[in-house]
């Protein structure tokens, strides 16, 4: 298995109790829980699923500009 890159994180508090009660209702270490939604995220993109806004993962970019949004 490939090495982990480690990198810092800043977060709200309020978030970070957010995501450790997610984590324990999933039984997961919060760093586990960030991963797996990064992981289910980065899928929904590459499938091309829509968004909560019925907007597809490709919707509102400019291929043209060099960031890829409009």
């Amino acid at each position: 298995m490939a090495e982990k890159k480690s990198f810092l994180l800043r977060i709200s508090p309020e978030l970070w109790a957010e995501l450790n009660r997610w984590a324990s209702d999933e039984l997961r270490s919060v760093n586990g829980q960030i991963e797996y939604v990064l992981r289910q995220a980065v899928e929904e993109r590459r499938s091309g699923k829509r968004d909560r806004n019925g907007r597809s993962a490709e919707a509102g970019r400019d291929p043209t500009s060099p960031g890829g949004r409009a």
